[in-house]
């Protein structure tokens, strides 16, 4: 029998666009196997919204980075997503406030990004520039963790 090499011709031919809906369609079609955090409708908005807050943070962060605006860059950090943002929802009533409904190991995931933000900050802050610089990555790094073990709906 014959070995047929159909794959090169075709994948010469695909598009780029067509490449990337292949992808797209086989994500689509596995198996979302992360935990499921049940949360209020409300809370699950409070918290959705608290990502897309946060994602803004993080963009303002690596731009003040890249800018070497270090001390600014750790401002920032500290006050949208350090220790000192935590409690931002809790003048929201009890129904609306994604902390006390989320799984321990989850909420753990968020104090664990918060603390990140933090020691970067105390580096940025402080003008230690190599130091918040290797610290930069734990920025995201407890979102990543949490994202990938944990969804909302």
């Amino acid at each position: 029998m014959k070995h047929v090499h159909w794959f090169p011709a075709f994948a010469s031919r695909l598009s780029a666009a067509g490449a990337i809906g292949l992808v797209i369609s086989g994500a689509a079609l596995a198996e979302d196997t992360r935990q499921l955090a049940t949360l209020p409708p409300l809370a699950r908005e409070s918290l959705r919204q608290e990502m897309l807050d946060n994602l803004l943070a993080i963009n303002e962060i690596l731009t003040l980075v890249a800018a070497d605006k270090i001390k600014e860059a750790g401002e920032v950090a500290e006050q949208k997503l350090g220790v000192s943002a935590q409690g931002k929802n809790r003048n929201l009533p009890f129904e609306a406030r994604p902390g006390p409904h989320m799984p321990p190991d989850m909420h753990a995931l968020g104090m664990d990004g918060h603390k990140a933000a933090s020691e970067f900050a105390k580096a940025a802050r402080a003008g230690e520039r190599e130091r918040a610089l290797k610290l930069l990555p734990n920025l995201t790094s407890a979102c990543v963790a949490c994202h990938y073990s944990w969804r909302a709906r």
